[in-house]
């Protein structure tokens, strides 16, 4: 049996272009792993199991796309404890499904390479194969294509999670984005954030990179505006919402933040983690 800390994603800038003939939307996201973290064990078995999460699906998928691409039986015994908060933009299913690839792949007698899982884990989400890897990375297209980047670190993240925020589904966002005329300024906002990146050293350099293009559509919470009150040095939404994070230089600060936030919502002082 194997048992690993599986890390939360925030996304640092999120750009949307308009939505393609394909249905998708051009994106140019740079993710950063924190660490609020699902447990999830893995031991083969049987037959496929997947316990203590009654509302997975997306580990039973990729353990079932790992097997069928390697030609064998999906004979592996998964227990998850879940602690990233579900469909708050954090990533905590993708997170998840990422770990159970790798973790299962070690255990074949013909693993895939690296390339191969990187396939399979893009059929199962665009977010699945930044997990597979350590590292900050920059992802595009449909968020299948990744950079590696080297970003600061030393900083601390409050994570605010609105008790009344509910998100119907990340395609309703991005719905609700089309409707509000978003992308055509995406190749513009993408040189934008190239610029940002390129100059970013320190931990308040991140406060240059480009706001995320959803916060609108998602509905940006208030507490965004009450993490800047209390000196955050950048708030915003992550992903399709509805978390938002605030980024803080001090922990002192960060905790001082998170208890003024508590009204608010559910709060968590997090740190990024490579």
């Amino acid at each position: 049996m194997i048992r690993v800390a599986v890390p939360a994603k925030i996304n640092l800038a999120l750009l949307v272009g308009e939505r393609r003939q394909d249905g998708f939307h051009e994106v140019a996201t740079v993710l950063q792993r924190i660490d609020l973290c699902d447990r999830l064990e893995l031991s083969e078995g049987s037959g496929l199991a997947v316990e203590g999460f009654a509302g997975d699906t997306l580990v039973r998928r990729a353990l079932e796309a790992l097997a069928s691409a390697a030609g064998v039986e999906p004979r592996w015994r998964v227990r998850l404890e879940k602690r990233i908060p579900l469909s708050a933009g954090l990533g905590g299913g993708s997170a998840d499904a990422a770990a159970a690839l790798v973790l299962a792949n070690r255990t074949l007698a013909a693993r895939l390479p690296p390339e191969r899982l990187v396939e399979v884990a893009a059929g199962i989400g665009a977010d699945v194969p930044f997990f597979l890897t350590p590292g900050p990375k920059l992802a595009e297209g449909v968020g299948e294509r990744l950079s590696r980047l080297e970003l600061p670190q030393g900083y601390w993240i409050v994570l605010a999670l609105p008790p009344d925020a509910v998100k119907a589904s990340s395609g309703a966002v991005y719905a609700r984005f089309d409707e509000l005329g978003g992308g055509a300024a995406f190749p513009e906002r993408r040189a934008e954030l190239a610029a940002a990146l390129a100059s970013c050293r320190r931990p308040l350099d991140l406060a240059s990179l480009p706001a995320n293009d959803l916060a609108e559509a998602a509905g940006r919470p208030h507490v965004a505006d009450e993490l800047l009150a209390s000196d955050a040095f950048r708030a915003d939404v992550s992903g399709a919402g509805p978390a938002v994070y605030g980024l803080f230089e001090r922990r002192g600060d960060a905790h001082r933040a998170a208890r003024r936030c508590r009204r608010l919502g559910r709060v968590w002082v997090a740190a990024p983690v490579w």
